[in-house]
Parts: structure tokens; C-alpha cells; sequence
């Protein structure tokens, strides 16, 4: 255990994300001084007091004591918490204390740290955010240099050579793209359909497993039109970007339901005016020719076949129902069909998978030859039924893991730029398995040339309204003048969604303003 003592709590949540960082496997918590009541028993006391003029970082481990220090400007408080403002003072503050902190950490000595404890320096620097290429992309829309936002990288942030690179690609792909959209004028639609097949070990988000739900389906549909409708007469006249239906699974529906969900947007929504249509078509098994066919002649342009792995032990282990034979037969159906922009997700970490395993599944993939292929990085939960399945397939320890995943992140990467995959998009996710997030191993898109999803870069640097739809969807409305965001939820559960479908529509009313 490790205990953060602060002299206010301030940036409290960036703090402990870059200690957590620098030491895998062990738990922190935060204290503000004078306040503990706890017994004593932190190996490591890592402190942080900020003030109008100064800050003081510094470490306690072992009797040993070191400590850093620097002067501020002095200009109003900012950094209290009571003060928070988005006045850049703030940020500038809050980049020194954390830079001063990784300068501190990154000088400890691994063989004094006390016994068990392991020291990592992070190769993304001070960046602990989920978003590492939307500072670079935005600086790159004002017209900064790429030399100037290369060294802000490397120098304020503190990233190592080749993550600054990994950054700027990514940053450079997606203001590109943004130029040639009229993003600043647009909004984009998401539309959530919960259901799916069956729910995997490893997901983490809103699902609902058709056995068991089926029946909430036509239900569901009705509540969601209405909600289609609504927004869509909130919207009248403005520019759409972007349609995304994802979920759960989509292809869930039945042909019919489909058709008619997507009759439904066009009735509301300019789709013909939009950019790009993109349905997260998703699991093999929930996909048919008769669904395709319903996507293409309804205007989509680009969907996702999603195997997650290309070996089946794996794929029983994880509860999917379907096989490596049906991912490639529906990839064959949907190019049949006509699709010429498929996506297929890759997931590296997945429980008894080693590097060998991943590699066959890249050359798997290279047959079928996607356009664009994202590779997530799997996030285990302590208290997950995955975290017990991965026990029970004796899992080496973490920081072991945490380096075979590093190597197939490294082996995704060549193998996408080998075959004509450029990033796009990128975002870490917090809790990724392995080395609690220091060994920088984070989701990617890559994609052909023309064939990226804007949607995909919208929704992760938040440069544009989201209008999201169905349970458990999350709206944001930018603000371009204050460049903040604001969020409105709804409901997660399918039942509560459709009984207090007229709340949602009332929780839509801060867009008003936008219409």
C-alpha cells in the first residue's frame, strides 16, 4: 500500500494516476494532511503541498527521505479546489506538479525500494489522461508547428521518444481528417441497441443477453423511436457528421426491425447529408445475409465483424458462440454484399493467449483483409468472473503479462504498418491489464487510407456534439467557445429506459439552446 498525503485535495485523481503508474501490482490511497486516522503501514509515503507560490513533492520509504521543489508564478489561486476554473493558469500549474512529481519518482533508486515493490517508469510521461493525441490535435487545429508540439511532449510531458511519435501520427491523421469535415458546424448521432447474443467475460459495458431479454425487444424499439423522433425535431436544420449505431450488437435485431429503425432515423435525420454511416454489425454469430443486405441498401457504408481472436479454445473460454469458420464466412458474405469499408476489433491479453497465439491470429486476419482493424488492450477487473477464469488458466504474474502484452501491442503495430495500416485513433483505458497502466499499452485504430471512422475520432477527442440515443447512451454537447463539454445519461437498464422514456426526453432539453 502506498499512502498519497496531500495539502489539499487538488488534482487529486492525476496524482495518484502517475503514482499508481510508476508501481505496478500495489494499491494507493490519498489523505489530506491532518486528516489520517489510519494505522501507519504504507511502505512508500509518496507528499505533494501546493501553495499560491510553491510545490513541494517528496517521498518516505525505508527511512529515507527526498524531495523537490519549485517556484510558481504566484498569480491567483487557480489550483484550490474551491477555485477550479478552466483559466490556463490552472493547467500550467497542474503540468509543473505533475512533471515535478515524475522528475521525483523516476530518480528512486530500485534497489533501496522497500522488499516487493517494483518501480516502472511510465513511458507516456505525466500524460494520465485517457486521451494522449487530443492535446496535439487541438494544437495542431490552432495552427502550432509540429516541431514546437513534438517537444511539448517530449519535454513538459515527459514521453519517451517513440510514444511521442505514436502521438503525433495519430494527432496528424485526425486533424487531417477533422479539416475535411466542417466538424465545427456539425453534430454526429449515436444510437444504442443493449442487446446481445450472449454477454463475454470481459465486457464491460451495457448488454443485455437475448435469451433472457428477447422480449423487452419491440418494447425497447418503440421507446427508442421516440426518442429518434424527439431529438431529431431538436436538431431540425443543423449539419449531421456521423451516424454510429453500436450497442450490445445491432445485427441482434431481426431484419425487419432493422429496416425499420434505420426508415425511422432517415425520417428525422439528414442520414443522406452525413459523412459516414457506420454499424457496429459486431458479433459473427448474430450476422446474416438478410441483415447485410437490409445495411447496404439502407445507405450504411462501413461496418465492424468482430472476432476479438482468431482461436476458437479461446473463444469458448470467453463465451462467444461463435467460431473462427463463421467470423471468416460472414467477413466473405459482408464483401459479397457489397461493403467495402469493414472493420474487424482485435483483442490482445484475452486469458490463456500467448504472443504465438496472436501471431496466427494476425495472419488469420491478413487473408481476410479488412480495411481498418482496431486492437484493444483487455482491462480486468479485480472482482471479474475473467479475473477468476485467468487464475484458473494459471496466468503468469502481472508484470510478466503486462510485458507479453506489450509485445503483441508491438506486433499489431508491424504487422498493421507492413500491410498498409496507418493510427488514426488511440485512448487508454484505465485498469488495463498488466502493469496498472504504466506500461502504456493502449487501444488503436489503424486503417487504410479513406477508410478511417470519423466518428471513432469525434467521440475520443470531443471536438463536436454527440446526440446519443438508447439506454445507457451518454450525450455531449460541446461548447466551442468555452471548448467544454457537458453530459446528459440515460438510464442503463432496458426496463427503466422504457418506462421513463418521456424523462429521458426531458433530460434532452439542455440542448434547446443548440437548435
Amino acid at each position: 500500500m502506498i499512502k498519497i498525503l496531500l495539502s489539499e485535495r487538488d488534482f487529486d485523481y492525476e496524482i495518484q494516476a502517475l503514482v499508481n503508474s510508476f508501481f505496478p501490482g500495489h494499491t494507493s490511497r490519498i489523505v489530506v494532511e491532518g486528516t489520517d486516522t489510519a494505522a501507519g503501514t504504507e511502505k512508500l509515503i509518496v507528499g505533494v503541498r501546493m501553495s499560491q507560490t510553491e510545490i513541494l513533492v517528496w517521498y518516505e520509504f525505508n527511512g529515507q527521505r527526498a524531495e523537490k521543489s519549485r517556484q510558481v508564478s504566484g498569480e491567483q489561486d487557480f489550483h484550490k479546489h474551491e477555485g477550479k476554473t478552466a483559466h490556463p493558469y490552472r493547467t500550467e500549474y497542474k503540468n509543473q506538479l505533475k512533471k515535478l512529481l515524475f522528475q521525483l519518482l523516476s530518480d528512486i533508486e530500485r534497489s533501496k525500494l522497500p522488499e516487493g515493490m517494483t518501480l516502472c517508469i511510465p513511458v507516456w510521461g505525466t500524460m494520465t489522461g485517457v486521451r494522449p493525441a487530443k492535446i496535439p490535435m487541438s494544437q495542431l487545429l490552432e495552427g502550432k508547428s509540429r516541431k514546437e508540439i513534438k517537444e511539448a511532449l517530449l519535454q513538459e510531458y515527459q514521453c519517451t521518444e517513440q510514444k511521442a511519435e505514436l502521438c503525433m501520427e495519430v494527432a496528424r491523421k485526425e486533424a487531417d481528417l477533422l479539416q475535411k469535415t466542417d466538424y465545427k458546424n456539425g453534430y454526429s448521432l449515436y444510437i444504442g441497441i443493449p442487446f446481445c447474443p450472449t454477454t463475454c467475460m470481459y465486457c464491460s459495458f451495457t448488454s443485455y443477453p437475448l435469451a433472457r431479454f428477447e422480449h423487452l425487444i419491440p418494447a425497447y424499439l418503440e421507446a427508442l423511436k421516440k426518442e429518434i423522433a424527439y431529438c431529431g425535431e431538436l436538431y431540425r436544420g443543423k449539419k449531421l457528421s456521423s451516424i454510429y449505431i453500436g450497442g450490445g450488437t445491432p445485427t441482434t435485431l431481426s431484419p425487419v426491425q432493422l429496416k425499420d429503425l434505420i426508415c425511422w432515423v432517415k425520417k428525422y435525420f439528414p442520414v443522406e447529408d452525413a459523412y459516414e454511416f457506420t454499424v457496429e454489425a459486431g458479433r459473427p454469430d448474430s450476422i446474416t445475409r438478410e441483415k447485410l443486405l437490409v445495411l447496404k441498401e439502407a445507405g450504411v457504408e462501413r461496418v465492424s465483424v468482430n472476432p476479438q481472436t482468431m482461436q476458437d479454445k479461446t473463444l469458448k473460454l470467453i463465451g462467444r458462440q461463435h467460431t473462427v469458420a463463421q467470423t471468416k464466412e460472414v467477413f466473405q458474405m459482408a464483401r459479397e454484399v457489397g461493403f467495402s469499408n469493414i472493420n474487424m476489433d482485435l483483442i490482445i491479453g484475452l486469458p490463456g493467449e500467448n504472443v504465438e497465439d496472436f501471431e496466427d491470429t494476425l495472419c488469420q486476419v491478413k487473408q481476410l483483409n479488412p480495411d481498418s482493424l482496431t486492437i484493444h488492450s483487455l482491462v480486468v477487473k479485480r472482482a471479474s468472473r475473467l479475473r477468476e477464469i485467468m487464475d484458473d488458466c494459471g496466468e503468469v504474474l502481472e508484470s510478466e503479462r503486462a510485458w507479453r502484452m506489450e509485445q503483441m501491442l508491438a506486433l499489431g503495430e508491424k504487422f498493421a504498418r507492413e500491410n498498409g495500416y496507418s493510427p488514426y485513433y488511440m485512448y487508454r483505458q484505465k485498469n488495463s491489464a498488466g502493469y496498472a497502466g504504466s506500461s502504456g499499452q493502449e487501444n488503436i485504430g489503424f486503417s487504410r487510407e479513406g477508410k478511417e471512422c470519423l466518428y471513432n475520432i469525434l467521440i475520443m477527442e470531443e471536438k463536436q456534439t454527440i446526440l446519443a440515443v438508447g439506454a445507457g447512451a451518454s450525450t455531449k454537447r460541446y461548447d466551442s467557445v468555452k471548448n467544454m463539454v457537458s453530459r446528459v445519461e440515460n438510464v442503463k437498464s432496458v426496463t427503466d429506459y422504457i418506462e421513463r422514456i418521456d424523462e429521458m426526453l426531458v433530460r434532452k432539453h439542455f440542448l434547446k439552446g443548440d437548435s
